[in-house]
């Protein structure tokens, strides 16, 4: 890579800076023959699990580096280290002391702004995690007395959000959207998840916007009640993995090893998504039925690859960072390196890069039913028959674990028994906000809305 003189100038002393705060050197990695490598993971953002919670618990790293070692190669250490939020990951990576990290599409950019001014703590986007096509992934709950009907209602009052996240992004456009300066309008509480968390409960602020898996563990705890689906911006969201190039430079094996071992994982959550569900929630502490929301078929869309149209939102987004504070810009295409990533497909066989690229997402219609003490779920082909299917355990006096259904509107995978649902002639339609609900009835006076206890007595009889 070739710099400027006076940003190499810039860089070099950022350099000489951060060796002597930190009081490591460029070989402090690799302690005699043993190579190590610091990973950033947030085991409760539940979309990064197969670079995070369920590649860890798994095993998956460790064994493909095992077996560089067992092929005559040095001998690897790895370090995991859990955050609630991308932003301390992304100074560790300043600092140098984590090589691989992920985190959420708004975090991204900021990590690969803060972090280029250095050459040794620069990174590079190597992979997705997980995707939703409309963004559905980030949302913004109020306390389940609160009057609040859309976001327009929470003009004036106190938001909590982790600036700088991808919940906090989402909340800006929306209010953008809605017409609300998100600088004015409203009052944004920085907070992390679990503090804003507590707030919202206590009532020191009037709403949450953040990330998975906060808004679906907060409503399956009847803590609070979705006021807005981010799938209305109808705008892709994302989590990624970047690596520091220098130490992808002098490590290639290890960058190769990981992204194998995050093929690995993504493998095993498309296949066993249920058992992937129970380890990440054992492992991160969550409710399995909130793990399996989003986690679940329909829910999370886990794909590693670089997709053209989640590049171009990231671009998109670079506006963002001027608007939360003092950032450098970032390059979006030289912050996007697909090299290790095509790399690790190609040594697998099977699927080809450009074959797993070009595949996408179908908005689906189905129900899933969870029953307690099974060990699979029950699928049924829309919402109307996850209701009579309810129904029918209920007869049977068996329990529902949980229900899952999709917004009749925006495709969002939400709890059956948190929606809000309307009666039109036989049929049965989910929605996850009342405001989505209510876009509906204005088009089709002859729709009803009812709770989920009447819908499923109804298509009961």
């Amino acid at each position: 890579m070739t710099l400027h003189p006076a940003r190499s100038t810039v860089a070099a002393l950022a350099a000489a800076l951060a060796l002597s705060v930190s009081g490591c050197s460029l070989e402090e990695a690799t302690s005699g023959d043993t190579v190590k490598v610091v990973i950033g993971y947030q085991s409760k953002t539940i979309n990064t699990v197969t670079a995070g919670t369920l590649l860890k618990a798994k095993g998956f790293l460790e064994r493909r580096l095992d077996d560089l070692t067992a092929r005559g190669g040095a001998k690897y250490q790895v370090e995991w280290q859990d955050y609630d939020t991308g932003a301390p990951i992304t100074a560790q990576m300043v600092a140098e002391k984590i090589d691989i990290g992920s985190m959420g599409d708004y975090p991204l950019l900021i990590n690969g702004s803060r972090t280029q001014a250095n050459e040794r703590s620069e990174t590079e986007l190597v992979s997705i995690t997980g995707y939703n096509p409309k963004g559905a992934l980030n949302m913004v709950v109020v306390a389940p007395d609160s009057p609040a009907r859309s976001l327009a209602d929470l003009a004036g009052r106190k938001v909590s959000a982790s600036v700088g996240s991808a919940g906090h992004g989402t909340l800006v456009q929306a209010l953008t959207k809605a017409g609300i300066d998100p600088g004015t309008g409203v009052e944004v509480v920085n907070q992390q998840p679990q503090i804003g968390a507590s707030a919202l409960e206590s009532g020191q602020v009037a709403a949450l916007s953040q990330f998975v898996a906060w808004p679906g563990l907060l409503v399956f705890q009847n803590k609070a009640k979705l006021l807005y689906d981010g799938a209305e911006l109808n705008t892709p969201t994302f989590h990624g993995v970047v690596a520091r190039r220098d130490y992808a430079g002098r490590h290639p094996e290890v960058l190769n090893a990981f992204l194998q071992a995050q093929l690995d994982a993504t493998d095993f959550i498309k296949d066993q998504p249920l058992a992937a569900a129970k380890i990440v929630a054992e492992n991160a502490g969550l409710a399995q039925e909130v793990v399996y929301l989003y986690n679940g078929p329909g829910g999370t869309s886990f794909d590693t690859t670089l997709k053209p149209n989640l590049i171009e939102t990231l671009k998109s987004d670079v506006t963002y960072l001027k608007s939360i504070g003092d950032f450098a810009d970032l390059n979006i295409d030289e912050f996007v390196d697909d090299t290790a990533l095509r790399k690790a497909f190609a040594e697998r066989g099977g699927a080809t890069y450009d074959t797993a690229l070009a595949a996408g997402t179908e908005q689906s219609k189905a129900g899933e039913i969870w029953l307690a003490g099974a060990d699979s779920t029950q699928v049924t082909p829309d919402s109307t028959a996850l209701l009579r299917a309810v129904g029918q355990a209920r007869s049977e006096g068996k329990t529902v674990r949980a229900a899952y259904i999709h917004d009749a509107e925006l495709g969002t995978r939400w709890f059956a028994d948190k929606a809000i649902w309307v009666r039109d002639g036989t049929t049965y339609l989910p929605f996850t906000t009342p405001a989505a609900a209510q876009r509906y009835l204005a088009a089709h006076p002859s729709g009803a809305t009812l709770t989920y206890d009447q819908a499923v007595a109804e298509v009961r009889q």
